[in-house]
């Protein structure tokens, strides 16, 4: 708000014009508009009036108003500015809008990274943070977070549609994308999409949910969807490649996906769209090719190796790593199995009425639990048991150690041997992706919500979260600053709220060294107040007391 004083000229004579006016954006412009005229205002209420707008961010400056003012620790302050910057940046606050659903889908973001926890805790949360006085939010409490996700799922295609757009407005689109699943177990049994699945956590009785998600070639997030528990894998793909056609617009794809993903059916459904794909085979599979003299165990090596086969690409290569580690794991089983041999021709020996039937049964049911039954046998000679190895056997079995194979369709002008391998290794950053939402900093689980569309609508803030972790690991890395330390710096710093008669306003303090850092490495410059709306925030359900 300021003070617009012209002088306008007519029939000879000068007269001065004097508005009160305003600035704000509209479709990123910036726009005018008149509060009040002060024309017919004296000289000393304009100054008065330029004077109170100069000074409204700290009235403490004015030196008759010092003795009046009256401060006290305020809210939180530092986290808040922070992520509300990154959101800017990275469009999101402009695909969810600026309306007040959007605006809570924004909290609800910046409640993910702060502090993960329910809708519940979302909402304490905002009664220890300035959210309402930056994001000028009304009063809510955990019921409007909850509906507020049926708006998110609601608006999930436009939100990602708008978010890609704006990503690749500048740059090509495009033309490779890495896509994933996972599953997440569910603590209760009321979860619309909860089902018994095959569950990748090893929690057994456990209902789940299985999440699909979409990156393009760096990892950056680009779509995300909730199925059913019992969803298996390859019918999550179909779904992935009508997206981008349709959503996206993109009519040249490259799908990359793990072995257990792209199949034969996977693969007719991307050939209908025109698009391609890579992905790697089975052992089994590899074992067939090597049948078929497709290929040969000597193509596999620690340098990559490529053998074209009916249109399709094949790159081979063995991991040494891979390869030793394997071995390794096998010679601990081979000891356990010696171990388990000693102890039971050791009480064998002790115990004379033993049977040596019911030795001998349980060591063959720990050989095939350990999966050396290929080139071990369990003999028995009289109350002695003993471990035979086949060694051609064994050589057999390892001698695809460490060796994978990635095929595509591509052609060699569309991506080289190196490239085809690389891109198949970029599936690691959709399991960083992941292991930062599920498991890790952001922490998917517990969902807390029962509805199918409220799950959907909790996956895509958790999605929307880790776009902002993402940029800000970027950002500190080279701090040695972990994003769940920098919250924790920046959260401390709160606001000083000054009281002048009716009038108060929250003044920001300088933060600390660490705090300082962390912003300029973000680019983030802390305004030096903010004003005071008085906005209570409380939970409808309390705090049971025993």
């Amino acid at each position: 708000m300021y003070v617009d004083i012209a002088h306008i000229r007519q029939n000879g004579k000068v007269y001065q014009r004097t508005l009160l006016r305003e600035s704000y954006r509209q479709d990123g412009k910036v726009k005018h508009r008149t509060i009040a005229n002060l024309s017919k205002c004296s000289e000393t209420d304009i100054q008065a009036i330029k004077f109170a707008l100069k000074h409204k961010r700290d009235l403490t400056t004015v030196p008759a108003l010092k003795e009046i003012a009256q401060s006290q620790q305020g809210l939180s302050v530092g986290a808040i500015v922070l992520l509300k910057a990154m959101a800017d940046r990275l469009h999101i606050t402009q695909a969810l809008g600026h309306g007040v659903e959007g605006q809570l889908a924004l909290w609800q973001i910046m409640a993910r990274v702060i502090n993960q926890g329910s809708r519940l805790s979302a909402v304490r949360l905002a009664g220890q943070h300035a959210i309402c006085d930056l994001l000028e939010l009304p009063s809510f409490n955990e019921e409007d977070l909850y509906a507020n996700l049926d708006w998110v799922c609601a608006q999930q295609e436009q939100i990602e549609k708008q978010l890609f757009q704006q990503r690749y407005c500048r740059t090509e689109l495009p033309r490779l994308f890495l896509y994933d699943v996972t599953s997440s177990y569910l603590e209760g049994q009321y979860n619309e999409l909860g089902d018994w699945g095959y569950n990748r956590d090893g929690k057994k009785g456990k209902r789940q949910i299985v999440i699909g998600l979409l990156t393009d070639h760096q990892g950056i997030p680009v779509s995300v969807e909730v199925f059913q528990g019992n969803t298996n894998d390859t019918k999550t793909v179909l779904p992935q490649i009508k997206k981008m056609a349709a959503r996206f617009g993109i009519d040249e794809v490259t799908f990359v996906g793990d072995r257990g993903m792209i199949k034969s059916a996977q693969i007719a459904d991307l050939k209908a769209e025109h698009f391609h794909y890579i992905t790697a085979i089975t052992k089994a599979q590899i074992g067939t090719l090597l049948k078929q003299e497709v290929l040969q165990v000597e193509h596999f090596s620690e340098q990559l190796c490529e053998i074209e086969s009916d249109g399709i690409r094949y790159i081979l290569r063995r991991n040494p790593v891979r390869a030793a580690e394997i071995e390794d794991r096998r010679q601990d089983k081979l000891q356990k199995l010696h171990r388990l041999i000693t102890e039971k021709n050791t009480y064998l020996s002790e115990h004379p009425r033993a049977k040596v039937s019911v030795a001998s049964a349980s060591l063959h049911r720990w050989l095939e639990k350990l999966k050396l039954s290929a080139f071990c046998q369990i003999e028995t000679e009289e109350r002695t048991l003993s471990l035979t190895l086949d060694i051609d056997k064994k050589e057999t079995t390892s001698m695809l150690d460490g060796c994978y194979v990635i095929k595509t369709e591509l052609d060699q002008e569309a991506a080289s041997t190196e490239v085809i391998h690389q891109r198949y290794k970029d599936l690691a950053f959709v399991e960083q992706g992941f292991r930062t939402m599920k498991t890790g900093f952001l922490e998917t689980r517990p969902v807390f919500v029962r509805k199918a569309k409220r799950t959907r609508g909790h996956v895509l803030i958790v999605m929307l979260a880790y776009l902002i972790i993402q940029e800000l690991q970027k950002l500190w890395s080279a701090e040695d600053v972990t994003v769940e330390e920098g919250m924790l710096e920046l959260s401390a710093l709160t606001t000083i709220e000054i009281q002048i008669g009716q009038t108060c306003y929250q003044q920001i303090p300088k933060p600390r060294d660490l705090g300082r850092k962390l912003l300029r490495l973000a680019n983030v410059r802390l305004p030096h107040a903010l004003p005071s709306r008085n906005t209570k925030v409380a939970t409808r359900k309390k705090l049971t007391r025993k």
